[in-house]
């Protein structure tokens, strides 16, 4: 498959690239943070994903579609002597962590400013210990279900990075998405959903800072739904 079609098919699981334009300082901080914490995904992976980053890490994570960063520039800074990386497409969101980011520099995190399959498809098998799926795209719509990012073949993806014991985390207001989830991932060998009462789903995560797609859900009446579940 040549980039080009690589790149029509994937774009199909996230919506616009750009938002308002950016103003000059983030515009700044994007075109100076960007070569600095982006991934080359032309370049092998390291067999070591430690090597990735500029502090001695001894795990890494993951987090698709990071936002405006505020989870994972959290996790970051709670969590020293963890890798993140972070995958956003738009291009605004980017812009912002790399802002954050040059206001206080993070040696353990890396990024990617394009779709998230690529990085799934690049890294090394059973070498990340936890995916973050927060608030996803919901593509609401029945005929645009098929660009929702949790499908068997993502979930085939994730198996296949995520050690034994390594956990897929996804968060989201939009009741369809989430039941759509727990289908989606129950049904999948390598996955066992980690609840142990009726109640667990409804309890954020550890330390967990909320995002800002969360609280626009919750003051406009919606319930947000913590899912886990453990690879095999």
């Amino acid at each position: 498959m040549t980039a080009e079609r690589r790149s029509r098919s994937t774009e199909a699981f996230f919506g616009r690239r750009r938002g308002k334009t950016i103003r000059p300082v983030p515009a700044g901080a994007l075109s100076g943070g960007l070569p600095r914490y982006r991934l080359d995904l032309g370049a092998p992976p390291p067999a070591d994903l430690a090597d990735l980053f500029t502090v001695s890490v001894t795990e890494t994570r993951l987090e698709i579609g990071f936002g405006g960063g505020e989870h994972l520039l959290a996790e970051a800074g709670r969590l020293p002597a963890v890798g993140f990386i972070g995958v956003e497409p738009f291009v605004n969101g980017m812009a912002k962590l790399m802002l954050a980011l040059t206001e206080t520099p993070r040696g353990n995190v890396r990024v990617h400013d394009d779709d998230a399959t690529r990085v799934l498809d690049w890294l090394p098998a059973a070498s990340i210990s936890v995916i973050d799926l927060l608030y996803p795209d919901p593509w609401p719509k029945k005929r645009h279900w098929k660009r929702r990012f949790v499908s068997r073949v993502n979930l085939d993806r994730f198996a296949r990075v995520l050690k034994p014991g390594g956990l897929f985390r996804f968060a989201s207001d939009i009741d369809t998405y989430v039941n759509w989830t727990l289908l989606h991932c129950r049904a999948h060998p390598a996955f066992d959903w980690q609840a142990s009462s009726s109640s667990d789903w409804t309890n954020p995560y550890d330390a967990w800072p909320g995002t800002r797609y969360e609280a626009k859900a919750i003051r406009e009446g919606r319930t947000p739904a913590y899912l886990t579940f453990m690879r095999r």
